[in-house]
């Protein structure tokens, strides 16, 4: 088990499925606060992916068809040697992923973002300035159980956020590609 710790503590094994969130940098509005006695960690995560969801504030260059496809590329090509992909979603301006590492967790993610940002900033003629918030969420899965909702919770979210009337249709999601 590795342990890692930035703003938030990371906790990584090889071969256990794994949760990951992570966002397109400044898609938060600046100055947000969660009392963090009265939220349990996952109260914290759905508040702030409900704000993701909402896409009220920051880029949103996910939703571009020629960006959304150079990381699901990215999300699939990376999954055949770094992690076995089980589910996955590219919202507007955030991924969701459920990867049984293979390797690091922190070598892939860096790869993996460092990658499809130069790629995504290529196409959105940007140059010097953050893609990609630096530090992502995750959550170590620890039974059947949670494997399950977290997956549909994954599936789901593009219709909860109202981009689509069902998980099959959304495009941008491993419910598509199968």
């Amino acid at each position: 088990m590795q342990i890692s710790a930035r703003r938030l503590p990371h906790w990584y094994a090889i071969d256990r499925p794994l949760f990951i969130t992570f966002r397109l940098h400044g898609s938060l509005p600046s100055g947000r606060e969660f009392p963090a006695e009265s939220l349990t960690s996952g109260e914290a995560f759905l508040s702030v992916d409900r704000l993701l969801d909402a896409a009220r504030v920051g880029p949103t260059y996910l939703a571009m068809p020629s960006v959304a496809q150079i990381v699901v590329d990215s999300l699939q090509y990376c999954g055949e040697r770094d992690y076995r992909l089980h589910a996955w979603v590219v919202m507007p301006n955030h991924i969701h992923m459920l990867t049984t590492p293979r390797t690091e967790v922190s070598r892939f993610m860096r790869r993996l973002k460092g990658y499809t940002a130069r790629q995504a900033n290529r196409v959105l003629t940007r140059t010097g300035q953050g893609f990609w918030q630096e530090e992502s969420y995750d959550h170590l899965i620890r039974t059947a159980e949670e494997f399950r909702k977290i997956e549909g919770y994954i599936l789901n979210n593009p219709v909860k956020a109202g981009l689509a009337l069902s998980i099959e249709e959304y495009r941008w999601s491993s419910m598509y590609a199968k």
